[in-house]
């Protein structure tokens, strides 16, 4: 009886999972879009597990692409072209710098595009994981595994996007903060 109270557990949690998804996404959007106070700790959190993030996303792909053709390649340059996005979006960024504190409002279409970005890759997952599930033929396979490679492009941008975008937050933070300390 105990094991099947678990599993109905694990199955309760991992629906409440999918179904609680889209509200995931929305909050993702609204909490990206909104004014936020600079503080160091949570910068340096940020841009520490986002670093991490990316060490160990390129280290899964570069092991993914003895299955997967060009899994790397596409998850590297899906890094280096977040890190071109994440600049942009510093750029266009609204910072608030006063002698308190240091505010920014990320652009709206930059994180709608990357929380777009994260909603396709999941649905794409989910459809992959119910062709896979579903048993293919040869006819077929080509259709479940085509796209994995570029899948982890796309979570490569996220990841460079972040990367990029922490710690430019972080730089000019410091920036604030030295000046801050000059003026006293």
């Amino acid at each position: 009886m105990p094991i099947l109270a678990l599993v109905l557990l694990i199955l309760a949690i991992l629906v409440a999972g999918i179904l609680l998804l889209p509200l995931t996404l929305v909050q993702r959007y609204r909490v990206g879009t909104r004014r936020q106070q600079a503080r160091g700790w949570l910068i340096a959190l940020n841009l520490s597990g986002m670093a991490l993030s990316a060490l160990m996303f390129l280290t899964g792909s570069a092991v993914s692409n003895i299955w997967i053709p060009n899994a790397f390649r596409y998850s590297a340059l899906g890094l280096l072209a977040g890190a071109v996005l994440g600049v942009l979006g510093l750029a266009l960024t609204r910072w608030e710098p006063s002698p308190r504190a240091l505010h920014f409002t990320p652009n709206r279409l930059l994180v709608l595009a990357i929380t777009l970005t994260i909603t396709v890759r999941i649905a794409y997952s989910f459809w992959r994981a119910w062709e896979t599930w579903g048993g293919m033929s040869d006819r077929r396979e080509w259709l479940v595994t085509w796209g994995v490679a570029e899948a982890l492009g796309a979570g490569g941008v996220v990841i460079g996007y972040y990367v990029a975008y922490w710690a430019g937050v972080r730089r000019r933070y410091k920036k604030h903060e030295r000046r801050a300390l000059r003026s006293l």
